[in-house]
């Protein structure tokens, strides 16, 4: 293949990008807007710089945080005539250093890496005694990454965790210490280390052993860092050694982007690189190839009153049509209109796979799986983890794999559906949502892969064949492309888009969440949705609804989205008076209708013999951190909250503060003192889908 003109590769480009793809040989960074073509800015610098000579393409080292866009990196340089490119992930990039450098610097191989990491943290709870389900674990799994990437040593967790603001469900910060303590203790103790221990062992390398560094840096002498608003401080000490002296580095982010600081990424690093990098050229990207004038509009609306700094976009689609802000009487109407909106995009000529439904948290699909299945729309809800990296999936990889060691008598393609029906699959999608539906969709859509690379094989098909290409694809983290219509929290959707997307629940107390209470908790949330609605190429719809289950309005449209509503300061934000703090206790239970006699009924709303609507596990972690409470205070465990009250906050489900006052039993001592933890509770519990 000739060999592509410099040029030429620089006629593709738009002036911004040209920008960045020439200046070479100094510190660079680029900030770019949601759909600015920041990837193609810098795969054509790596490519002109390789074509002209000034860079060394088998030098090169571009890092991101996620193998598929690391694999789509490579892909376009090859596209572009350049080959020799390490364009890897920091943990993989890091990895490979490590298993290389390793047995030289210390005398024995790098420690083999753990999948068990749950587990571990489950045992290391249970050595404490401590009650944890499944959302607890979750959280603390969570803090063990927060701690290495942020170099949080876990005796300086409980000052740091108070600080910053950092809950686990009822534990104590000192509980979750020990946890964390209990933890390293086990890794070492079984010569493991954990996925994130891979940036810490590569900090070690390079920053005790100079030879190591020193070899580094003459491998590779030219840097660039995509997603750079994302990273965190052990992977800026990762980079800063990568570097040593140098200032050959060019970094991506977009600070308006940066969603993930609960995890440690900090957007500072962005801001303050040309500080710790003099000479540095800044170059904007603002021309947005991806979405309508209308949804940039509206992105940039979201983000005209935020005191942070960003980009304005600039359109480059064509206009498109207008987008809609809708308010519903209750949560199943607004699902329900969500589910009649997707269908007529579809009769219009949409494809499903086009489609997105966003929302906060996963508490929220429930209505909208209900609505779309009434109405025989396919959808699949999409998780935060890699699709291979799911349970369900690695189990019927593994069954697979088995069976492809040995012979059959039936052909690949019904070998694989009698394979994977062993474990629990059909050919059609259960009634059920959820877990079980989404792991009924997880099956389906590795058998619908496998159907397709047999049908793609032809003459040649066979069973070890197919699971070759599907570990191929696993390994180069390229899901099964979905059947319907995707179904994301709005932090899973980052780096994605589609056609049409809904954006669902855009109320207070969901965006912005609830509990994020400080100033940079709720920018972050105000970013967050900008990231939602800048997933949508043509078709946007954001929706909210008035009250949760209808029948008077307590909510109001997210702050953020105000002046696109025409809708005043919301009232979820506002002070509230005292008249509008009371609350009027039931008279009549709203099972049977019947009149109500004692306190404890009034309370509840229902007599105690009425069937009761609340979620069991979530009533129970409200009585276990009633007691902790009571037993810190060396109160009565009725002087926290009554069993009435408990059961009352179970059955209501309160989401905001606002809900949580209107429970009978909660007052405004109450509510000072105990609505964070409650809130937490009620979120964890309503958020996880174990029974």
């Amino acid at each position: 293949m000739a060999q592509p003109d410099p040029d030429e590769v620089l006629q593709q480009l738009d002036p911004e990008q040209r920008e960045v793809a020439t200046s070479l040989g100094q510190p660079v960074v680029v900030v770019a807007g949601a759909g600015t073509g920041k990837t193609r800015a810098i795969t054509h610098r790596i490519a002109y710089g390789a074509l002209t000579g000034r860079l060394d393409p088998r030098a090169t080292l571009a890092v991101t945080f996620t193998t598929r866009a690391a694999g789509e990196m490579r892909g376009r340089l090859a596209e572009l005539g350049v080959l020799g490119v390490q364009a890897r992930t920091f943990h993989s990039a890091a990895l490979r250093q490590a298993q290389y450098f390793w047995p030289t610097a210390y005398g024995a191989p790098l420690p083999e890496v753990t999948e068990a990491r749950y587990g571990l943290v489950a045992e290391a709870a249970g050595a404490l005694r401590l009650a944890t389900d499944t959302a607890v674990l979750r959280d603390l799994v969570s803090e063990v990454s927060w701690c290495k990437v942020s170099n949080v040593l876990p005796e300086a967790y409980p000052s740091l965790a108070r600080v910053a603001g950092r809950t686990v469900g009822s534990l104590q910060p000192e509980q979750v210490a020990r946890v964390l303590a209990g933890y390293e203790k086990l890794l070492q103790e079984r010569r493991r280390i954990d996925f994130d221990d891979i940036l810490l062992c590569a900090v070690a390398l390079l920053s005790e052993h100079d030879e190591v560094a020193d070899q580094v840096r003459r491998t590779y002498r030219h840097l660039v860092v995509d997603e750079y608003q994302d990273v965190s401080p052990v992977q800026q000490r990762l980079v800063d050694l990568w570097l040593g002296d140098s200032h050959d580095v060019c970094v991506v982010g977009d600070p308006a982007q940066t969603i993930h600081s609960f995890a440690g990424a900090r957007s500072s690093f962005l801001q303050d690189f040309p500080r710790r990098h003099p000479g540095t050229r800044r170059i904007e990207l603002v021309r947005d190839y991806r979405s309508t004038p209308q949804v940039v509009a509206t992105a940039n609306e979201v983000l005209r009153r935020s005191a942070e700094a960003h980009v304005t976009l600039v359109a480059q689609q064509p206009s498109g049509p207008t987008v809609q802000l809708e308010g519903a009487a209750s949560e199943a109407a607004e699902a329900e209109a969500v589910a009649a909106w997707l269908a007529q995009l579809a009769r219009s000529g949409v494809a499903w796979p086009q489609m997105a439904v966003l929302y906060r948290i996963n508490a929220q699909s429930p209505a909208l799986e209900l609505a779309l299945a009434e109405r025989g729309i396919p959808y699949q809800v999409r998780n935060a983890e890699n699709f291979y990296d799911r349970p369900e999936v690695r189990q019927a990889l593994a069954a697979l794999a088995a069976a492809a060691r040995t012979e059959g008598e039936l052909e690949a393609v019904p070998r694989i559906r009698a394979v994977v029906s062993a474990l629990g699959w059909s050919s059609e999608a259960p009634q059920a949502g959820g877990r079980v539906r989404e792991r009924w969709e997880s099956q389906n859509a590795l058998v619908e892969s496998a159907i397709e690379i047999a049908g793609r094989l032809g003459h040649d098909v066979s069973l070890a064949g197919i699971v070759a290409e599907l570990e191929r694809r696993a390994s180069l983290e390229q899901p099964p492309s979905v059947s319907g219509v995707t179904l994301s929290t709005l932090h899973s959707a980052k780096g994605l888009e589609w056609e049409a997307v809904a954006l669902y629940g855009a109320h207070e107390g969901s965006i912005p969440f609830v509990l994020a209470t400080s100033v940079e908790q709720v920018a972050e949330e105000r970013r967050l949705l900008y990231v939602g609605i800048t997933r949508a190429r043509r078709h946007l719809r954001i929706s909210w609804a008035r009250s949760r289950h209808g029948g008077g309005g307590t909510r109001s449209v997210s702050r953020f989205l105000e002046s696109l509503a025409g809708e005043g300061p919301s009232r979820q934000h506002q002070p509230r008076s005292r008249r509008a703090q009371k609350k009027t206790l039931a008279r009549v239970c709203r099972v049977c209708q019947e009149g109500l006699t004692s306190p404890a009924e009034r309370v509840l709303g229902r007599h105690q013999d009425c069937p009761a609507s609340y979620c069991e596990p979530l009533l129970a972690a409200l009585k276990q951190w009633r007691t902790q409470i009571a037993t810190a205070a060396r109160l009565p465990a009725y002087c926290v909250f009554t069993d009435a009250t408990l059961t009352a906050i179970a059955e209501a489900e309160p989401r905001t503060s606002a809900d949580l006052a209107q429970v009978a039993g909660v007052g405004p001592a109450k509510l000072s003192k105990y609505a964070a933890d409650v809130l937490a509770l009620v979120a964890a519990g309503t958020e996880s889908d174990e029974p």
